[in-house]
């Protein structure tokens, strides 16, 4: 039988390293989680604590499914989720395929370079920003559709106009950054490809239909599969900024019912089951894309 090495001293701090801060989460963060849990399945009383509270067993999930606002949060959320994953692959895409024909080199710097500031800035400054420029009286978008005879719209209070206004933002805001994944994919594509194209007449719009479209197509599968665990995630930061009570029919979503049953109302047991079915959810969904991911793209995170 072969015997084990002993460990070194430097082995030794190396273990350290990594098993002190892992037990730290584990206290700190994974510990309060499970008994946070619990709430879910009590009717909790602040003054009675968590322990003495009474058990009540799937009371709140059973009235989570028949209590209109959770329903309407659910499905607001997945069609916001939808639009932005839609809407974050093709603009992105289209982008890339843009920048990748410009061939001036300080101007394509310089469109980056403006497309990428937003991904930067945080949901409460753009949320400002946004409430200025879409404003009813006086706000630069509805200024210009006013120079063209038309009626000022209520982007940020009309339920008609808030899930385009949340997605339309959303894209702005990323798709600069969102575009460095399909760059990086076009500099893999051979230039020989593009040359024997050339050569036997196909155009630029039939090369890249033919050729860079193909040739990122994995790329874009890839990021599609990996969206879907991120369905349930419509974006709090962004809606809970922009959003208020006369668009909750289009615009509430699970994170921000979560944050006012919780907080504001202190339904502390009925909020907590119903971050825990979302939770349980969006792992399953991440696993699945995982599995996905690994089958059709070969790219596996875990």
């Amino acid at each position: 039988m072969r015997k084990k090495k002993k460990m070194t001293s430097d082995q030794m701090m190396f273990h350290l390293m990594v098993w002190i801060p892992l037990l730290c989460i584990i206290i700190f963060n994974y510990i309060p989680m499970i008994t946070g849990f619990s709430i879910a399945f009590k009717d909790y009383k602040p003054g009675l604590g968590i322990a003495d509270s009474p058990w009540v067993g799937l009371k709140h999930f059973e009235k989570m499914f028949i209590t209109d606002d959770t329903l309407r949060a659910l499905r607001n959320t997945l069609i916001i989720a939808f639009m932005k994953i839609i809407g974050n692959l093709a603009v992105p895409i289209t982008f890339a395929l843009m920048l990748n024909e410009i061939r001036v080199k300080w101007f394509k710097k310089m469109t980056q370079t403006i497309t990428y500031l937003p991904y930067f800035l945080s949901w409460i400054i753009l949320a400002g920003i946004l409430t200025n420029i879409l404003r009813t009286d006086g706000g630069l978008v509805n200024r210009i559709i006013e120079a063209f005879g038309h009626e000022p719209v209520f982007f940020l209070g009309s339920n008609d106009t808030f899930r385009w206004t949340l997605t339309v933002s959303d894209v702005w805001k990323n798709f600069g950054y969102n575009t460095i994944v399909y760059l990086a994919a076009l500099t893999n594509i051979d230039p020989a490809l593009y040359e024997a194209a050339a050569i036997d007449g196909a155009g630029r719009w039939k090369q890249t239909l033919h050729i860079t479209l193909p040739g990122i197509s994995m790329f874009i599968v890839l990021m599609t599969i990996l969206s879907i665990g991120n369905i349930l995630n419509a974006g709090f930061d962004q809606v809970f900024n922009l959003y208020n009570v006369s668009v909750y029919e289009s615009g509430d979503i699970i994170d921000t019912l979560v944050y006012r049953l919780g907080i504001q109302q202190q339904q502390y047991s009925f909020s907590t089951a119903v971050g825990l079915f979302k939770s349980v959810v969006s792992i399953i969904l991440i696993a699945g894309s995982n599995k996905l991911a690994d089958k059709f793209a070969g790219y596996r995170v875990f």
